[in-house]
């Protein structure tokens, strides 16, 4: 009777450990804009959303700005920047943008790194668009070899 009651009580805690496991996991919605709605609201526009450093040099100049203005009613307040990795360096105005003004977003790319630049910059404020991502792009080449650097394909060369 025992190995019954054992036996049961086995099977129950199993079949609830394999409901627990499939049940999905609820991602919290995110929180809604209170300036989408507000007509008056501030708005970011930007100049351009992608800085193309094209081919440049290791240890070029890596700095440039997207330049932006409030096209809203009310001041623009900047809340944060972040880049996506530390080589990118963001600096950015904390004073309020007022109505029809501009303000400048500076990025610093670290260009002694070689190779393909691919980063982002995420721009939050209080404006109708609480969040933007910026973009810069390029490829730093070494200076002592002026080539692209290239990618090891696993396999040994073959000797001749």
């Amino acid at each position: 009777m025992k190995k019954v009651i054992f036996s049961m009580a086995f099977l129950v805690f199993a079949f609830m450990g394999a409901i627990a496991q499939t049940t999905t996991p609820v991602t919290p919605a995110p929180a809604p804009n209170p300036q989408a709605d507000n007509p008056n609201a501030p708005e970011i526009k930007f100049a351009k959303l992608v800085h193309d450093y094209g081919t440049i040099q290791k240890e070029a100049d890596g700095n440039c700005e997207f330049e932006f203005q409030n096209t809203g009613k009310e001041p623009l307040v900047l809340s944060d920047v972040r880049s996506s990795c530390g080589c990118t360096v963001p600096q950015w105005t904390r004073e309020p943008i007022l109505p029809n003004k501009k303000g400048v977003i500076k990025v610093h790319y670290d260009t002694k790194r070689v190779g393909q630049i691919n980063k982002t910059i995420t721009v939050l404020s209080n404006g109708k668009t609480s969040s933007v991502v910026l973009r810069i792009q390029g490829n730093v080449l070494d200076n002592s070899t002026g080539a692209t650097p290239e990618k090891p394909t696993g396999t040994a060369p073959v000797a001749k």
